[in-house]
């Protein structure tokens, strides 16, 4: 008997399907990549694809940086910025300040 996946997962049985391929390069070809990339206003991925001959997903990416924080970071940081570790939210907007300061201030 064979279930029928619902409609909103339908579009995501081909992403399911793909396999991530990954590349051991020479560093200096990595960086290349990634700069072109980003001067393309690209993902890495896209650039690549771009190289290959590959279609892109057209559909404009919001451009967003992330980083992985532990628990442990979280209290790193909240003591860093006088806060307890569970307020999150407060702690991401420091952390986008900090970063949006640290920015202007280097390329000054």
């Amino acid at each position: 008997m064979t279930r029928k996946l619902p409609e909103k997962w339908q579009s995501s049985v081909k992403a399911a399907k793909a396999t991530q391929v990954a590349f051991d390069m020479d560093e200096k070809i990595q960086l290349t990549i990634r700069k072109d990339a980003l001067d393309a206003g690209l993902s890495p991925s896209d650039q690549i694809r771009t190289i290959l001959g590959l279609p892109t997903n057209k559909r404009p990416k919001r451009p967003r940086l992330t980083v992985s924080l532990s628990p442990e970071d979280y209290i790193v940081l909240a003591k860093k910025y006088q806060l307890q570790p569970d307020e999150q939210l407060e702690i991401k907007k420091r952390l986008m300040e900090e970063l949006i300061t640290h920015t202007i201030e280097s390329h000054k």
